[in-house]
């Protein structure tokens, strides 16, 4: 389960959220309003190769994982 990095499209509040899964919906601790996904922080490579900056968008690149 991964610990990700959210913040409140309505009150503007940044949290940490432990999740299942990337893709479960998310609500703001503060105000219960809809969270978005934040991309920021380190990204590291399983494979041993350099890490590359990270877009989040997993699709357009060869993965960091």
């Amino acid at each position: 389960m991964p610990l990700l990095q959210y913040r409140c499209k309505s009150c503007g509040k940044e949290f940490e959220e432990l999740v299942k899964s990337h893709g479960d919906a998310v609500l703001c601790p503060a105000c219960g309003g809809e969270a978005e996904r934040r991309w920021a922080g380190c990204m590291y490579s399983s494979t041993g190769k350099p890490p590359k900056t990270c877009s989040g968008k997993c699709s357009e690149c060869s993965g960091c994982h």
